[in-house]
């Protein structure tokens, strides 16, 4: 069966995590990704580097962003690339850019200039904190995001001050939320025809993260959130919510009467305690249940726990998450390879449709690895000679 966006075109003018993650998820969903670089340096990720892994020339975070898709190396500031580009505009279904606000409209490419060469296209855009207002020409960065939107003060514990998570999330969902936008406007021009213009930004995605807890600060008095000062892992839950130290590793327990713990730990010291007592008391509980679970190893935990439906998980590092039976059930890892033989080993799409998850064997391009066969496809002439090229800023 053909994948559900086949046939479909996309530009990839952005740089970084959160455009170029939406951009991924279209191409697994089965369309064509044109990723549109400057020449020589490309995409700014390229040179990222999480850890000094080098793959091919190329960060391993760029890898994980770009496979499946092509590179078409164009100087957006030369009038001749800048007009090829426009013809190749006219042809796609879906353009996403994430430049700081009002750089694309100097570009001559914001979303009415465009609108005007292709009414159909979805137009999509993501900011770090919307197109207007004070912080608009901030750096869209992810922990400076993290750090404007509260979510810092929902990790650690009690007293640690604030507390960033530990990976790229406000860009992952940001460009989680594009892709869905995408999609919605999409199955609109399905119905009406007409293109639609998409805008998220990292802070909107991260306030969207925490609708739930949001929702009850608004309409509790506003009182802040209280982090608990023993094995936190949610400020608005109450005891026995946490990660406690086994004899041999960690165990992760969810929310739960104490009532039906206390009888399957055993643990009788907990009757004391009344419902009430979960959260105004929640430290102290939790200390007493940190002390037994101490006392055996995980496995031990577990076999006495599940059977009675107490919500609880071993807690996994890496190693043992990708050698457990039920994640390789899931088949989510492949191995892909770019032009140049390069292989990087990464994840699929989470997605399954009829059962089947995505799968692609290209990696990630090489700089306009792609670049003449494009421009001979969509007619848009040869580059310009160099000399005729200004440099990028």
């Amino acid at each position: 069966m053909s994948a559900p966006l086949e046939g479909l075109l996309v530009l990839d003018l952005a740089q970084f995590l959160s455009g170029p993650s939406a951009a991924l998820r279209l191409g697994d969903l089965g369309a064509r990704v044109i990723k549109v670089e400057r020449p020589g340096t490309g995409d700014i990720c390229r040179t990222l580097y999480l850890t000094d892994t080098d793959l091919g020339g190329d960060s391993t975070l760029f890898h994980a962003i770009n496979r499946n898709k092509e590179s078409l190396a164009i100087d957006l500031k030369d009038p001749a690339n800048l007009a090829a580009l426009k013809r190749l505009v006219a042809r796609a279904d879906v353009l996403i850019q994430n430049f700081r606000p009002g750089v694309i409209e100097r570009l001559g490419l914001g979303y009415e200039a465009v609108r005007a060469i292709n009414p159909r296209l979805v137009y999509a855009g993501v900011s770090g904190y919307g197109e207007t207002g004070p912080w608009a020409d901030m750096p869209g960065q992810d922990l400076l995001a993290q750090s404007l939107s509260g979510v810092t003060w929902l990790n650690g514990h009690e007293g640690d001050g604030p507390v960033p998570l530990g990976l790229s999330i406000a860009d992952m969902l940001a460009g989680h939320v594009l892709t869905e936008g995408i999609l919605a406007a999409l199955v609109r021009r399905g119905i009406t025809g007409e293109g639609a213009q998409v805008q998220t930004s990292l802070l909107e995605a991260l306030v969207d993260l925490q609708f739930e807890l949001l929702t009850t600060h608004l309409n509790d008095g506003q009182r802040p959130p209280a982090r608990a000062g023993f094995r936190n892992a949610n400020a608005y839950l109450a005891a026995p919510y946490g990660i406690y130290p086994t004899r041999d590793g960690y165990l992760a327990l969810a929310m739960m009467p104490l009532e039906r713990l206390a009888q399957t730990l055993p643990l009788p010291a907990l009757a004391d305690y009344s419902p009430e007592d979960g959260f105004g008391r929640r430290d102290e509980i939790k200390r007493v249940i940190a002390t037994e679970l101490a006392r055996h190893g995980t496995a031990h935990w577990l076999e006495r726990l599940r059977p009675a439906d107490v919500w609880c998980a071993e807690v996994l590092d890496w190693p043992q998450l990708l050698q457990s039976k039920a994640f390789g059930l899931l088949d989510m890892l492949q191995t892909v390879r770019r032009g140049d033989g390069t292989p990087v080993r990464t994840t699929r799409g989470p997605v399954r449709i009829d059962g089947e998850r995505a799968q692609s064997e290209r990696g990630a391009p090489r700089v306009g690895e792609h670049s003449d066969r494009i421009r001979g496809e969509f007619g848009l002439g040869p580059p310009p000679p160099p000399s005729s090229s200004r440099k990028t800023a």
